[in-house]
């Protein structure tokens, strides 16, 4: 039994939607967000970048407090102000390949701890205390981490009525996406939505995990610190953004390797022939058309890798999906790869646009070979996640990416 509620969102203005959102701080370049901080004096990167008038560094502490000062600053001006009523928000993000809806909700920090809310991915203990931190500093969350769960005809009908209505923003970005938001702040209607999500046994991380696990640990400490906690406080829940499972938009993640462990060219050919048919491709760019099969770019070459089942022994969720398939017969026997979310030896790059990248990141001679592969699935992901599972880093890259500041949390 999921459990979510309505919250009254702090939310920019309608005239200056468009102006405050932005992009989760770490999809800009340096140059873009100093365009950005620059040029746009309403946009929610100043809050995240209180810092940036003064050209040198602060501390993490010094840094919150003039994060929270400067949100408190966008308040006073009325860039911000608090829904007066409890609401759902639906968000819908068109982007040129795909379209998004779902809603946005509080949920809560309980259910991530009786494993309700369910992870895919092992999170960084350092990055998880740092958020923590932020969160209990600044008492606000601005990014939705981004939950999934099976298609529910109650929520989609109610939906489909708010999309016929006038939605409350409604603009494009640069990128060439347009951003919808409803506001459902019917009590009728709100009973409905939180009744169909106690009918919904699993929801599913999908991106934002360090969010989600920051959000929680900071509830159990706040609980602990209040005498009169009831349960009901803000800090109990986290705002996220609920998505159906089959609007889920997975690609892949490409490995670069620095080198070959010592071994030739051709001794790493001969150690891959154990575990792989393989098939020279010469010049001609090749992707994986099926799963166990593999694309590998060495020595200014393609090559086609196909698993040899007598080779590798499957046993459960995990060990059928194609990133830990890669791990298991060579990135650790043969590459000398162990720890593939801290070896400096593997760089990982998320594949959208093709297979050029292989070849390109390889040819510069910083890499001496590549590999790609088919994304995985929601199906695989549920799978290994219900296995009580956990996927290898960088195995899913999960659209949509959610915009900063369209509705804001406070604890």
């Amino acid at each position: 039994m999921a459990i979510v509620k309505p919250f009254k969102a702090v939310r920019p203005s309608r005239d200056k939607a468009a102006l405050v959102s932005s992009k989760s701080y770490e999809a800009y370049t340096p140059a873009e967000l100093g365009a950005k901080l620059n040029f746009n004096p309403f946009s929610f990167l100043h809050i995240l970048n209180p810092d940036y008038k003064y050209h040198q560094e602060v501390s993490s502490e010094q840094r919150f407090q003039l994060v929270q000062k400067k949100y408190n600053e966008f308040k006073s001006s009325k860039y911000f102000s608090k829904d007066d009523n409890p609401a759902f928000y639906i968000y819908q993000n068109n982007t040129p390949a795909n379209s998004y809806c779902g809603i946005i909700s509080a949920t809560s920090a309980e259910d991530y701890h009786n494993n309700v809310i369910k992870k895919h991915e092992d999170t960084l203990q350092k990055r998880e205390v740092l958020f923590e931190k932020y969160l209990k500093k600044t008492g606000f969350n601005a990014e939705p981490v981004l939950l999934t769960y099976p298609e529910n005809k109650v929520i989609e009908d109610i939906i489909k009525k708010h999309k016929k209505e006038r939605p409350e923003y409604e603009f494009a970005t640069t990128d060439k996406n347009t951003h919808f938001l409803w506001v459902i702040d019917d009590k009728e209607e709100i009973r409905q939505i939180t009744e169909a999500f106690k009918s919904i046994s699993t929801l599913y991380i999908a991106d934002g995990h360090h969010r989600t696990t920051s959000s929680c640990l900071l509830a159990k400490k706040l609980a602990a610190e209040n005498k009169n906690h009831t349960g009901d406080e803000a800090y109990n829940y986290f705002m996220s953004y609920l998505l159906p499972d089959n609007q889920l938009a997975i690609y892949e993640f490409n490995r670069f390797i620095r080198d070959l462990n010592g071994l030739s060219s051709k001794e790493f050919l001969d150690e891959l022939a154990k575990v792989f048919k393989i098939q020279k491709k010469h010049q001609e760019i090749f992707k994986p058309s099926e799963k166990n099969q593999f694309s590998m770019y060495l020595d200014g070459e393609f090559y086609a890798l196909n698993l040899k089942k007598s080779a590798y022994k499957i046993t459960d969720a995990l060990s059928s999906l194609d990133a830990q398939i890669l791990f298991s017969t060579v990135l650790n026997p043969i590459l000398g790869i162990k720890d593939i979310r801290n070896d400096s030896k593997i760089v990982y790059s998320q594949n959208k646009t093709g297979s050029l990248e292989l070849k390109t990141k390889v040819d510069t001679g910083e890499f001496k070979v590549s590999f790609g592969m088919l994304p995985a699935t929601i199906h695989e992901l549920k799978n290994i996640v219900d296995a009580g599972l956990l996927m290898p880093p960088k195995t899913t890259f999960i659209e949509p990416k959610l915009r900063s500041a369209l509705t804001i949390y406070e604890l």
